[in-house]
């Protein structure tokens, strides 16, 4: 295993992501609240879930921790496992990375905390990513990730004390309906102030999907000169919904309880494997190295991600080949009254 940097120099470099939705689904993860508390309670499905995303393609292994910051815990009563969740989550991680001769992320996000105008918030915003951040490079992180950050003044932030760690910092903003940070800077401009900075790789992760997040990127690859990550939701997002939370089902039957698809209704929406290769073709087109996919995917999205790069994960060895199929196959021994029935299933 090499570090971040030379495995960018050598090509692209597939994170996945997306292990709130997914452990959501699975029955093991609270919507709403979205604390990770399963690194805890059922360790085994979280180790089950980094083995079936290396499986699949993935380079890196990122710690559980997303929103196991002392906000997030403040929030459901249970700032006391702050400490024991950050390490468990590390070690799990770890322990399949290792394993596995892939690369080990940390990994922080925003706080909900940080206000531009309110001094105290940044003081305590930087305090929550120092502890996160010190645990991770106990652990013995390869990387940080910081993502999912609206305000680029918050990502800064946690640039800063990466760097203060000495570690490799991968930065990605999330971006709402409107194509800006908040505090109304231009993507390009942002991802130019966190590369000015000293992030190693910065970028766009999660809100949007591929067809909304994929024309925000050529300006952030002309205005940067560090490695640029793309990591979308795979949701069917559009011109009019560009974001997940804007996504609307009109014939809900009035069943969605606000109306509002997501986070729990969004079955409907979601991108199939050819979109998602489509995607990384395109993305990795443009420039993009460090490509991925955040809340909703699974490890058949990321098989998809890694074959459309050319690769061939173990997972590849159960791509869909169906020449075998009894009724759209293609094989010469196929039963010739099956084949004349498949315009009739």
């Amino acid at each position: 295993m090499t570090g971040l940097l030379d495995r960018l120099q050598a090509g692209p470099v597939i994170c996945a992501e997306g292990y709130l939705f997914e452990l959501e689904r699975r029955g093991y993860l609270q919507a709403g609240s979205f604390v990770p508390e399963v690194v805890l309670d059922h360790p085994e499905q979280v180790t089950a879930l980094h083995e079936q995303f290396v499986h699949a393609g993935s380079d890196v292994v990122q710690a559980f921790t997303y929103y196991l910051h002392r906000e997030k815990l403040r929030l459901i009563g249970k700032a006391d496992l702050l400490e024991p969740l950050n390490r468990q989550a590390l070690k799990i991680a770890s322990e399949v990375a290792r394993s596995t001769d892939t690369m080990l992320a940390g990994n922080v996000c925003n706080t909900n905390v940080y206000d531009p105008v309110d001094v105290e918030t940044h003081t305590q915003v930087r305090a929550m990513f120092t502890e996160q951040i010190g645990w991770a490079a106990e652990a013995g992180v390869d990387f940080v990730i910081g993502e999912t950050f609206r305000y680029a003044e918050e990502a800064l932030l946690a640039l800063a004390v990466i760097r203060e760690a000495e570690l490799p910092a991968v930065i990605t903003l999330a971006v709402g309906t409107e194509p800006t940070t908040r505090e109304g800077w231009s993507l390009a401009e942002a991802c130019r102030r966190l590369a000015d900075a000293g992030a190693d790789v910065v970028g766009l992760n999660c809100i949007r999907g591929p067809q909304t997040m994929l024309p925000l990127l050529p300006p952030i690859v002309a205005a940067v000169d560090v490695p640029v990550a793309a990591l979308p939701v795979p949701y069917r997002t559009h011109n009019a919904e560009p974001t997940f939370q804007s996504l609307r089902e009109p014939d809900d039957g009035g069943l969605l309880p606000d109306g509002r698809p997501f986070p729990v209704a969004l079955d409907p929406f979601t991108c199939n494997r050819y979109q998602v290769a489509d995607f990384t073709r395109r993305a990795a087109e443009l420039g993009v190295t460090y490509l991925g996919l955040c809340c909703g995917a699974g490890p058949h999205h990321l098989r998809a991600m890694a074959e459309a790069l050319g690769r061939t994960p173990p997972a590849s060895k159960y791509s869909a080949d169906m020449s075998k199929h009894a009724f759209f196959g293609t094989d010469a021994t196929l039963r010739e009254h099956n084949q004349a029935y498949r315009n009739r299933l």
